[in-house]
C-alpha cells in the first residue's frame, strides 16, 4: 500500500465546541477577578488585537550554546524540565538541558537513514537543503514519549527513477531508561514525499491547538516551479494532486499510520489530497502558531528572484505560487519581470491570498531586505515587555557568500493591516549578526532564540544558538 496516496479519516471523539465554550465561560468567571480581561479574552479563544506597545528596534543576543553544525531549530520539550532540543541538519538532535549545558549524547541520531548532505558547488561553496529539518512533540510527550522528525532519505524503489530524494515524516519514542535519549528502533513511518530535486523541502513540523500535526512541503525544487517532477501546465504548488508544495494536516492519533481530520478542507474533493491544510507555497522555510491570542499560523515562504513573503495561513487557503511571487504577477517564462496582470483565483475559482508582509532582493537604502526569509514566532515571553505580541522573524542573508542575516519584527495595526523594520542586535555597528540565520526558536515560557552559523551550508562547528534578551 502507497502510504501517501491512501485516503483516511478520522472523527474526534471530544466534547463539542459548545460544551468546551460552555466550560471556558465557567472557568473564566472564577480567573477574572485575578487576572483581568485579557486572560478571559485568552480563555474563549483569545483577542488578536494590535499589541499595547510599540515594538522596540533594538534586541541583544545572549550566546546559549555553540559547537553545532548547521542548527534549523529550537523545541522546548512539553513535559516540564526545561530542557530545549536543537535540531542540526546533519542528522542529529541535541539537548540543552535546564543548567545550559549541552549533553554530549545527542537525544536521537538518524544520519545513517538520510541521504549524503553538503553538496559541492565549487569555488568553496558547500551547500544543501535537505538533512535534518525540524523536531515536533506530540502534546502528550509527558505521558506517552512520542515526537515526530522530518528528514531526507534516499529515494526509495517507489520514487521516479530521476527524483532525487524522497522526505520522510516519521515517528520515533523516547527511550524507556533514559529521557535524554531516544529509541532509534522506534520509528514508525507516517509518510513518504517523492522529492524532484534537492531543494525547496519545507520540513517544518509542528502540533496546532487543535490537537493536529501540521506539514509545511516545499514545491519540490528547481527554479519557477517547472522541471522533472513538476507539473508542467501549474507547477506543484497550484497542483491539487500532490503534497508538494502545501501545508498539510495529519491526526497522529487516528487511523494507520495516520489520518486526515475530517474537517480538512479539500477531504471530500477527490481531485486534492486528503491531507492538504493549504495550497500555493513554494518554499514554508519555517511556520509557527501564536501562543496566543487565537493561535494564529504564520508561515514564511521563501521567493525566487525578487519578493519574500509572510502569509497568515487559514483553512483551504491558496497563497499564489506560482501564479504570484509575494504580491506580484509571476510568469515561469520571465521570472525577473512580473507581468503587469495575472489570474486573481485559482482553478477552483477560490481567491489567492496576498501575505500579510513582503519585501524585496532590492530594497531602498532604508529598507529591510534580503533573499531568503525565515519564519519566527509572535513574542510572548516576559523579558522584554514591550515587544509582547510582535511577530519577530529574519532573512537569512544578503548573499551566498558574505554571512549577514538580519532580524526584523512585525506589527499589525488597529485595522488589520501589517508593517515590519529591522530588529537591530545591541553591539553591532550595523544591527546585523554577521552570521547565516536559518531559524528560530521558543521555549515553553514564550522567550525566542536565534539559529545562526558561519558556513554557508552543513559543514564545521560554528553552529549557534542565541537567546533573545533585552538590549542593554
Amino acid at each position: 500500500m502507497n502510504v501517501q496516496d491512501t485516503r483516511r479519516v478520522s472523527i474526534s471523539l471530544r466534547p463539542s465546541r459548545h460544551a468546551r465554550a460552555i466550560a471556558r465561560i465557567m472557568l473564566a468567571s472564577f480567573l477574572v477577578p485575578l487576572t483581568g480581561c485579557d486572560a478571559l479574552l485568552n480563555l474563549l479563544g483569545g483577542s488578536d488585537a494590535p499589541p499595547a506597545s510599540t515594538a522596540p528596534s533594538t534586541i541583544a543576543l545572549s550566546l546559549l550554546a555553540s559547537g553545532f553544525t548547521a542548527p534549523v531549530g529550537v523545541v522546548p520539550s512539553p513535559d516540564g524540565t526545561g530542557r530545549l532540543f536543537v535540531v542540526d541538519q546533519i542528522g542529529k538532535v541535541f539537548i540543552i538541558d535546564s543548567t545550559a549545558a549541552v549533553l554530549p549524547t545527542p537525544f536521537l541520531d538518524v544520519s545513517s537513514k538520510m541521504v549524503a548532505i553538503g553538496i559541492d558547488f565549487g569555488g568553496g561553496l558547500i551547500f544543501d537543503e535537505r538533512g535534518l529539518l525540524s523536531i515536533a512533540f506530540h502534546p502528550n510527550y509527558a505521558t506517552n514519549g512520542k515526537f515526530y522528525v522530518f528528514y531526507t532519505a534516499p529515494r526509495g524503489a517507489s520514487q521516479p527513477a530521476d527524483f532525487n530524494a524522497e522526505s520522510h515524516i516519521s515517528e520515533f519514542q523516547v527511550s524507556a531508561g533514559d529521557p535524554n535519549i531516544a529509541n532509534p528502533d522506534s520509528e514508525r513511518l507516517l509518510l513518504t514525499i517523492g522529492k524532484p530535486q534537492f531543494n525547496h523541502n519545507g520540513g517544518q513540523l509542528a502540533f496546532g491547538h487543535d490537537g493536529f500535526l501540521y506539514i509545511g512541503v516545499g514545491d519540490g525544487g528547481n527554479a519557477n516551479d517547472e522541471g522533472t517532477g513538476h507539473n508542467p501546465d501549474t507547477g506543484n504548488g497550484q497542483d491539487p494532486s500532490t503534497h508538494l508544495g502545501k501545508i498539510l494536516r495529519i491526526d497522529v492519533n487516528s487511523g494507520s499510520p495516520y489520518a486526515s481530520p475530517l474537517d480538512n478542507p479539500f477531504i471530500f474533493n477527490a481531485s486534492f489530497k486528503p491531507e492538504i491544510y493549504a495550497l500555493g507555497m513554494r518554499n514554508p522555510w519555517r511556520f509557527s502558531f501564536d501562543k496566543g491570542g487565537s493561535g494564529r499560523l504564520f508561515v514564511a515562504d521563501v521567493g525566487q528572484d525578487l519578493f519574500e513573503e509572510l502569509n497568515i495561513v487559514t483553512k483551504g487557503g491558496n497563497y499564489g505560487w506560482r501564479i504570484r511571487e509575494a504580491m506580484h504577477c509571476f510568469n515561469p517564462a520571465t521570472p525577473g519581470n512580473p507581468p503587469a496582470t495575472c489570474d486573481t483565483t485559482d482553478a477552483q475559482g477560490q481567491p489567492l491570498i496576498d501575505p500579510i508582509l513582503e519585501y524585496s532582493h532590492s530594497p531602498g537604502l532604508s529598507e529591510p531586505g534580503g533573499i531568503a526569509v525565515v519564519g519566527g514566532f509572535v513574542y510572548r515571553g516576559s523579558a522584554i515587555p514591550d515587544l509582547v505580541g510582535h511577530y519577530v522573524f529574519g532573512d537569512w542573508s544578503t548573499n551566498f557568500i558574505v554571512a549577514n542575516g538580519s532580524l526584523f519584527v512585525a506589527s499589525e495595526a488597529t485595522d488589520g493591516t501589517w508593517s515590519f523594520k529591522s530588529l537591530a542586535i545591541a553591539g553591532q555597528l550595523d544591527g546585523r549578526l554577521h552570521q547565516f540565520i536559518p531559524a528560530f526558536g521558543q521555549d515553553a515560557d514564550g522567550e525566542l532564540y536565534v539559529c545562526a552559523s558561519e558556513s554557508v551550508g552543513p559543514t564545521g562547528t560554528t553552529g549557534k544558538v542565541y537567546k533573545i534578551v533585552p538590549a542593554p
